[in-house]
């Protein structure tokens, strides 16, 4: 693991590089012990398939953006000839620019855990799709593993009382010759960052305001990264299975297991929301969310005519 720190940082932000790997290894293997709903033989093939998350990290005392950074690197690879190691995990400890959907600027100073993970993307589209919804839940059981019981809030924040805790941005590259999909999943945690400038007061909150302690930062990178390794191998165990049992239908399973965790973990399902494809510039109709459908989909009752509508992209803001 490659570490570029040249100052020294608390010690309950201290993300000491020889030990993150091993610890991501040792949590891991207690993933199982968490997924009883499945048999041993499932959960060792569902590990197996997430294995490459974090066995790479790269870790940062301050970048512009990680995902930058990411992008710069895929190209130094390809323009060498070489693969770009799928899983591999770039860390800071502060990020100078960081961005959010749509460019929004995202306040990322020390205390928090800014991550960026790239993953050579194999899975079909219909498969793939279900990205979004890997990351979320492996954000909110995260969290729920420290005792914070935050919510999914529809498509990307992490919430607890309405206050932002961590949010996740999913883009992809498909690479100068365009052989490989890169698919770039970037994840921000307020952990012990609990300063905020004005204009988020009492729409942000950290890990430390609920717990009322710090929580040493390279705990929680590991531990999010084993949840994601969980969830994506998820993926990709959904996929061999249904190959196995029906081949390639172009349509996801009917009951893709990634859905009822995240129904579990969201609040999203009956509330009475704003949608938008870019919320803050063009909000569009007003909905109250009924369900999400087995390709990943929200489902959305139209209050204003009574249509229902199913959004695989966008946004939305919570009216009640």
């Amino acid at each position: 693991m490659t570490d570029t720190v040249t100052a020294a940082t608390p010690a309950a932000t201290a993300l000491p590089p020889p030990s993150l790997v091993a610890l991501v290894e040792q949590m891991s293997a207690g993933e199982k012990e968490c997924r009883r709903d499945f048999a041993e033989a499932a959960a060792d093939e569902i590990l197996a398939y997430g294995a490459v998350v974090g066995a790479a990290v790269e870790l940062f005392q301050r970048r512009d953006r990680c995902m930058d950074y990411a992008r710069a690197l895929i190209r130094e690879y390809e323009q060498a000839g070489r693969a770009f190691p799928s899983g591999q995990v770039f860390i800071a400890r502060e990020l100078a620019a960081g961005k959010g959907r749509f460019d929004r600027s995202w306040h990322a100073p020390a205390g928090g855990l800014w991550l960026t993970l790239v993953l050579v993307n194999t899975l079909l589209p219909q498969h793939g799709r279900f990205y979004s919804l890997a990351v979320g839940v492996a954000c909110a059981e995260t969290l729920h593993s420290f005792g914070v019981p935050a919510k999914i809030k529809w498509v990307n924040d992490i919430l607890l009382d309405n206050r932002k805790l961590a949010g996740t941005l999913i883009e992809t590259d498909r690479g100068l010759h365009g052989a490989e999909e890169y698919v770039l999943i970037g994840i921000g945690i307020n952990v012990n960052n609990d300063s905020f400038p004005p204009e988020l007061h009492g729409l942000a909150g950290a890990m430390k305001d609920y717990l009322g302690r710090e929580i040493p930062l390279e705990v929680v990178a590991a531990r999010l990264l084993s949840k994601l390794r969980w969830n994506i191998g998820l993926l990709h165990y959904a996929e061999a299975r249904q190959l196995a049992e029906e081949g390639d239908t172009g349509e996801p399973p009917l009951n893709h297991p990634l859905l009822q965790s995240w129904r579990q973990l969201s609040d999203t399902i009956g509330r009475r929301v704003m949608f938008g494809f870019d919320i803050q510039r063009r909000p569009q109709y007003e909905a109250v969310v009924e369900d999400i459908e087995p390709s990943g989909g929200l489902v959305l009752r139209h209050l204003a005519d009574g249509a229902q509508i199913i959004e695989h992209a966008g946004e939305i803001i919570y009216l009640d």
